[in-house]
């Protein structure tokens, strides 16, 4: 008999572990034929909202930006997503950066399709215009060491620029590969993991992380990862850029 009280989820004032046995689905307005998962939300304590849509055959939908911004990536399947005017072919891989003001819509074309996003409220900058839309396909997107280690492969998938007040990129670990140091900073993240297996440090604590796992890291939370297994790890990950001056 299984036991249905066990899981690998868990949710600390500084960090947490979203594991897909426990995802509960949300009614979102705008959505038809889609399961939407939300996995991080500023209802935990973060500044930012990460999502998986999974749209069926007929799954669709459309929202607007307003004030916030998205980045949408495309785990597997295939859709179509329109904006400004444009409809963009979307397929594993292809990511598409949407601005706040836009209206969007999202249409499905096979059975399954998994889209990951990424939103939060837009931060201006004095003397610098809001970002255009950006669409692209990590096959194309140059794979840069991290810290001169072999070991370890960086994709920027937004550009480094001052308007964008948000980083989305790829880190790929080689088996055996582990981050230089245990990093502390002011950045949060958000990631989802996309390919192989490994150990995540999260503040004083050590979970063991694999495909379709979710993370949370608040500012200052200290994380420290080492890849395991016999193939290469593989996240998406979200962290906020460009703006740390404090208030007045």
């Amino acid at each position: 008999m299984k036991i249905t009280a066990e899981t690998r989820t868990v949710v600390k004032p500084n960090h947490a572990m979203i594991t897909p046995d426990g995802y509960v689905n949300s009614v979102v307005p705008g959505w038809s034929d889609c399961q939407i998962n939300v996995i991080i939300n500023p209802a935990m304590g973060a500044q930012f909202s990460q999502q998986l849509i999974h749209l069926d055959a007929e799954g669709n939908g459309e929202a607007k930006t307003e004030f916030s911004e998205i980045f949408l990536y495309v785990v597997h399947g295939h859709c179509e997503i329109s904006v400004e005017g444009k409809t963009h072919d979307m397929s594993q891989g292809n990511f598409l950066y949407i601005p706040p003001g836009n209206d969007y819509r999202v249409t499905n074309n096979t059975s399954l399709t998994q889209i990951l996003t990424f939103q939060k409220e837009y931060e201006p900058l004095e003397d610098y215009p809001v970002p255009q839309s950006v669409f692209g396909n990590r096959a194309k997107v140059p794979s840069e060491l991290y810290m001169e280690d072999p070991q370890l492969h960086m994709q920027n998938l937004l550009p480094d620029e001052l308007s964008f007040d948000m980083a989305v990129n790829i880190f790929t670990y080689d088996p055996g590969g582990n981050l230089p140091f245990v990093e502390t900073h002011i950045m949060e993240h958000g990631l989802l993991y996309l390919a192989g297996q490994g150990i995540y440090m999260l503040d004083d604590n050590w979970y063991p992380i694999q495909k379709g796992d979710s993370l949370w890291m608040a500012p200052y939370c200290p994380q420290w990862f080492v890849a395991m297994g016999k193939e290469p790890a593989v996240y998406i990950y979200y962290k906020n850029v460009n703006r740390y001056a404090i208030k007045q």
